[in-house]
């Protein structure tokens, strides 16, 4: 049973939970209406669904492994890390890379052969673009969170490509939503943890800049950014009037957020902006495809 959960705990979870909640919305909205509620409507086929969310977990679960195993030894210099199961030997090193490799390459064959061709190549877009890029840069660069940001914001495209087989706009504009959210997310994490990145040898934009100014102003300026962009979906036609103005609403009070933690850079408002963008975005692509337009 200690095995099972320190194999689960490879996965991730909460990361791809969100993974599949982001890809199960990009369905939803790609889906043609039928009457029925957009978060009800599965299409002609429910089995598409059924195999697109399973294919896209398993390359995230695999993803969020061979992730632990190539940071393995900075994981065990950051307290927030050095629980998991490598750094505390619940598990070997070569059992990890080969539970990762597994999950990913099934998950890729998953989406190909029950999907499509386009939805496994964003998949694997998506592995070898966080493992290959992100990772690596993690160590070298501030700007990792920038690259860290496009491999994270490619699923609910996965999701619109699995029902469309095609990148539409409105897939870029969802893709576009994902990116910039994931800005001021990662920026407050960084904050909050910027001594532990530090410790590990992470040059997070927190970390060279301890001041702070330089992450507020980031924080800034993707929240601001956000808004327009979220605006977008209503006024290509993807969602109704009504969620035009929820995510203004919701633009306004993430904003909020942001700025105040930009004038007050305290672990305690990073820690709030953390958790303003965990109930912002769910509940905004929730809006979206509940006042999906017809």
């Amino acid at each position: 049973m200690k095995k099972l959960h320190a194999y689960i705990e490879l996965t991730k979870p909460r990361l791809t939970s969100m993974v599949i909640f982001t890809t199960w919305l990009g369905f939803a909205l790609a889906v043609p209406t039928s009457g029925v509620r957009p978060l009800f409507n599965l299409g002609s086929d429910p089995r598409r669904l059924f195999h697109t969310l399973l294919g896209s977990w398993l390359v995230a679960a695999g993803a969020a492994a061979l992730n632990q195993y190539m940071e393995r030894d900075l994981d065990a210099l950051m307290r927030r890390t050095q629980m998991r199961p490598l750094p505390q030997r619940r598990l070997k090193a070569s059992h990890a890379l080969i539970f990762g490799v597994v999950l990913s390459l099934i998950g890729v064959l998953e989406l190909a052969i029950f999907v499509n061709l386009l939805t496994s190549a964003l998949s694997l877009f998506t592995l070898l673009s966080y493992l290959l890029c992100y990772t690596p840069l993690k160590t070298r660069t501030s700007l990792c969170t920038l690259v860290g940001a496009i491999p994270g914001a490619v699923p609910p495209m996965m999701g619109w490509t699995a029902v469309r087989n095609s990148l539409a706009p409105q897939a870029w504009i969802l893709f576009g939503i994902l990116f910039l959210w994931q800005l001021p997310h990662f920026l407050a994490i960084a904050w909050m943890y910027r001594e532990d990145y530090a410790r590990a040898g992470f040059p997070m934009l927190p970390v060279i800049d301890p001041q702070g100014a330089s992450t507020a102003r980031m924080i800034l300026l993707y929240t601001v950014v956000l808004i327009p962009v979220t605006l977008m979906p209503a006024r290509m036609g993807v969602a109704g009037l009504s969620y035009f103005f929820g995510a203004l609403a919701l633009g306004a009070a993430f904003l909020t957020c942001g700025a105040f933690t930009a004038l007050h850079r305290t672990a305690l408002n990073a820690r709030r902006l953390l958790m303003a963008s965990v109930i912002y975005l769910p509940t905004l692509l929730t809006w979206m495809a509940w006042n999906k337009a017809a």
